[in-house]
């Protein structure tokens, strides 16, 4: 009997392959000693067609974040929508660990290594902020509105301080890891509490900052010509975007 045709959708990607074979020398290796050359020829690849996936070894790890973050958004289910939002965050953020438990020993040692790295660590944090965006609203927290950058910028730092605790967590209960999680969070409530307070205290003086910059706008001599709706965009707050 001829044996079965491997169907197109179980066929790893190039893309996924190099994303698995980054983390396999990462288990074995210190991140500054893995070149963008060992990664291709562990993942069977040419390094044009690396090139064409990924502009670097960064931008993998980058990849292998947004996989954890599809891994966890499919499992999202409604079960908590009734309870209070740190137990949504934090149920969250929990499965987002246990999704990056087969590349626990990997992690190790890259964290290791970006710790001497403040460089990548910074490039690394806008791909932090759109993965914790969008964990964020898989537990219904809205990140719109002057807080909402805070809110993003608070859980990156509470899952980057957690998962310092999980690294060296070998307890399959996560104990230590839950109780580093349930702080983190209530810390970063209270942050959230003052920082919302400041912005009430404020409001007053901001409106009438606002109200006079709006006066000496009003003053200025447009220039001769000038046609605000000419092109439409004056008048499109998105077109500042």
């Amino acid at each position: 009997m001829p044996a079965r045709a491997t169907p197109k959708s179980e066929t790893p990607s190039k893309r996924d392959a190099i994303i698995d074979a980054l983390m396999r020398l990462a288990s074995d290796r210190p991140w500054s000693d893995i070149e963008v050359t060992d990664i291709a020829q562990e993942a069977g690849v040419s390094l044009a067609e690396f090139r064409d996936l990924f502009p670097s070894k960064g931008a993998v790890l980058g990849a292998l974040s947004r996989r954890v973050d599809k891994q966890v958004l499919e499992g999202t289910t409604e079960d908590l929508a009734n309870e209070p939002a740190r137990e949504r965050v934090f149920d969250v953020m929990m499965r987002r660990l246990d999704a990056l438990e087969p590349y626990k020993a990997a992690l190790r040692r890259i964290s290791d290594g970006l710790r001497q790295d403040p460089l990548s660590m910074l490039a690394l944090n806008q791909s932090a902020l759109n993965s914790m965006r969008f964990m964020l609203a898989a537990a219904g927290i809205s990140t719109e509105g002057p807080l909402g950058g805070l809110k993003l910028q608070g859980a990156v730092i509470v899952f980057a301080n957690t998962l310092e605790t999980w690294l060296d967590d070998d307890d399959p209960t996560l104990a230590a890891t839950m109780a580093r999680l349930d702080r983190e969070l209530r810390r970063g409530e209270r942050v959230l509490e003052r920082a919302d307070d400041l912005r009430r205290l404020t409001l007053p003086f901001r409106a009438v900052g606002q109200a006079l910059l709006d006066s000496r706008r009003r003053t200025r001599r447009r220039p001769r010509g000038y046609d605000r709706d000419a092109d439409g965009e004056a008048n499109d707050p998105a077109a500042a975007i």
